[in-house]
């Protein structure tokens, strides 16, 4: 495939692509935030070295809201989800129909974990001894209380964490002075209004231990700078150079326009060959509705996923913009959250450290659907990847699957490459790779 050289004046913006939209445009994608971060190189070691692993521990997930669950991995009293990073583990359960709390999970015997994975349960019990609490926290029973004179109940209520929710997502933080997660995310729910991820529910979740620092494994899905050589199949329908980043104070946004071609390409397509390239890739039947001469090809695209959305899902579509049926709109809600708020690209990415190993991580993404008919369906249970299996392995993520092999087949060799290279940091585009710089530049502040 024959690629050009071209500056970033001479190419389409994405705001001049979304003037073309056939619906109003949320006022919030209008806006640009662009700023220029410098060009200093990143350390190399801070994606395997222990200690700084450690340092993130003390410094970075003690201290920050995270993403636990969502609301309903957990609808009745008495469900529960167990959330880890690093050494920690965390018990989230609802408590009462209208509360849901977070409490370490340990024993205040010897230690013991109470529980494991997800499931329902009318009170936490530890398996070793059979102390119990219940469900919000308070002591229940101590087998053989006579033998110890010495314990308080109101001293063995289990240590409780912070929680708060937003979209449907369920945070925890384990600083008890934290500020409010209303505060955390800043500008990030101004911006949500319009998308209301709680009203969808979750048609996938898919999770896999992947070879690679959990940055390393984050930071592939901040920039498209990597699509001309890692995923050529898309660019008959991808404006990657041309992507939008948006800088803020501890979040950033990438808005990467679908049904455009890719300004890399030698010559230009035919009008309608982006739009038609697309929905080839999802695989949806063209013959769902008939393409025109006349008809803007990104309205054509966003179209026919309206009419998948209504005939299949039973979801009117007919009001969302063109921008939010097509493109990858991704929020980075920092540290490792990535929240994709447009209907028709629906992901969220999840990015943790594999408990002290600094050379893997957990790598989860979930498919997020807006609700047939006012029901909602029960979320779909995690599907773990063994390391032999690919993400096309989970026929849920469908068309996804493909392309996350190629970004997973970068990432072992990036863990490797980085501790064997002689070079003492990396360096980064000005523009294009500027969401990451960003992010370690909020990552210093808070480990410095």
């Amino acid at each position: 495939m024959t690629t050009r050289n071209f500056t970033r004046d001479e190419m389409e913006t994405v705001q001049e692509i979304l003037q073309t939209d056939s619906r109003p445009v949320p006022p919030v994608l209008k806006q640009e935030s662009i700023k220029n971060l410098g060009t200093a190189d990143i350390p190399r070691e801070i994606f395997f070295s222990p200690e700084y692993h450690n340092l993130e521990v003390e410094k970075l997930w003690k201290k920050v809201w995270q993403w636990a669950c969502r609301e309903e991995n957990i609808p009745n009293v008495g469900d529960y989800v167990v959330y880890d990073i690093a050494d920690f583990s965390v018990i989230v359960v609802r408590s009462k129909a209208d509360k849901i709390q977070a409490f370490y999970n340990s024993c205040l015997h010897r230690g013991t974990q109470l529980c494991v994975n997800e499931g329902n349960t009318l009170a936490l019990k530890c398996p070793f001894h059979g102390w119990t609490w219940k469900l919000d926290g308070t002591l229940a029973h101590i087998p053989c209380r006579w033998d110890f004179e010495q314990v308080e109940d109101e001293a063995f209520r289990l240590p409780e964490i912070k929680v708060a929710t937003w979209q449907g997502f369920v945070f925890i933080n384990f600083d008890p002075d934290c500020e409010s997660l209303e505060s955390y995310l800043e500008n990030i729910p101004e911006h949500f209004q319009q998308f209301a991820l709680q009203e969808r529910f979750t048609a996938a979740h898919v999770a896999k231990v992947m070879p690679a620092n959990w940055k390393v494994a984050l930071e592939a899905f901040l920039e498209s700078y990597h699509i001309m050589a890692t995923h050529p199949q898309i660019l008959k329908f991808t404006g990657d150079a041309n992507s939008q980043n948006d800088i803020y104070d501890r979040h950033n946004r990438g808005i990467l326009s679908l049904a455009v071609q890719s300004p890399h390409l030698g010559k230009p397509l035919q009008p309608q060959a982006p739009a038609t390239a697309l929905i080839e890739f999802i695989k949806i039947d063209p013959e769902i509705l008939q393409i025109s001469e006349e008809m803007n090809p990104r309205a054509y695209a966003a179209e026919v996923t309206r009419q998948v959305f209504k005939q299949h899902l039973e979801v009117d579509c007919s009001a969302v913009s063109d921008t939010e049926m097509l493109d990858a709109i991704s929020y980075l809600i920092f540290p490792n959250f990535l929240a994709w708020p447009g209907v028709g690209q629906s992901l969220q990415f999840r990015f943790r450290p594999y408990g002290n190993d600094p050379d893997c991580c957990i790598m989860e993404v979930l498919i997020l659907q807006p609700c047939t008919s006012g029901v909602t369906p029960p979320a779909a249970k995690i599907h773990w990847l063994t390391s032999e299996e690919n993400w096309s392995d989970a026929p849920e993520l469908r068309q996804s699957g493909p392309v996350l092999d190629q970004d997973a087949s970068n990432l072992l060799l990036l863990q490797k490459g980085l501790k064997a290279s002689a070079k003492p940091g990396i360096t980064l585009s000005n523009y294009q790779e500027s969401r990451i710089r960003h992010f370690h530049q909020v990552l210093d502040k808070y480990l410095s």
